[in-house]
């Protein structure tokens, strides 16, 4: 068993080995009230991830924010199902994984035919998912870069999650792919042209465009068509 802390510590936690013994010790510790909200933590076989660093606004908030605006709408307009920001605990039993995603996108049908459920937290409301929801995202910071450039795909595969949205905005160009799930492993979708990348899951095309404010600041524009 091991845990990797990343991102810039704000005050120090202390993970009680217990929740690295196994997948429902991790899901009892992660919903405890000592635990800090904003903190992010993840399980994957056994190994732990603790990420508490800041995230950067312009390179990971800004993009899902926008991300989020524009998905959550698509899924409200056409009645579709649910889309969420981060703050979830996405839990699968048999991909022993449990974690934070950037988003999560569940269909009315998975719902209703059950592949996933809704978990009360033990101060009420709901707060995590379990089963198998239709796509994840992930953005890319600096202290993500591994657990989502190649733990996650993994993860996710395992999950059975059919669409995993990956973003890097850090550099001078923002990479945008979106991964179908194949036989044995996740394959990236092919872009059209302009950039377009065709989403199977939303049965849209969307690209992400970088941009600049009224303020001189980065702004981000997920289009679709």
């Amino acid at each position: 068993m091991s845990v990797t802390f990343a991102g810039e510590t704000i005050r120090p936690i202390t993970v009680p080995a217990r929740a690295t013994a196994n997948l429902s010790a991790f899901r009892d510790w992660a919903g405890s009230p000592g635990l800090p909200e904003k903190t992010k933590v993840s399980y994957f076989r056994g190994e732990v991830w603790v990420e508490m660093g800041k995230e950067q606004i312009f390179s990971h908030v800004r993009v899902k924010t926008e991300i989020t605006r524009v998905l959550a709408n698509i899924a409200k307009e056409f009645k579709l199902g649910m889309y969420l920001t981060d703050g979830l605990l996405l839990t699968n039993v048999a991909a022993d994984l449990s974690g934070n995603p950037d988003g999560v996108y569940v269909s009315n049908d998975a719902f209703t035919s059950k592949r996933v459920k809704l978990v009360e937290g033990k101060e009420g409301g709901f707060v995590e998912l379990v089963g198998t929801p239709d796509m994840v995202l992930e953005v890319v910071s600096d202290s993500s870069e591994r657990k989502d450039n190649q733990t996650l795909f993994e993860a996710y595969f395992d999950a059975g999650i059919p669409e995993y949205w990956l973003v890097d905005a850090r550099g001078d160009e923002v990479e945008f792919h979106v991964y179908k799930r194949g036989a044995k492993r996740y394959a990236v979708v092919k872009k059209q042209a302009g950039g377009w990348v065709k989403s199977p899951v939303f049965g849209k095309s969307f690209r992400l465009v970088r941009g600049i404010d009224a303020t001189g600041q980065p702004d981000f524009t997920l289009e679709v068509k």
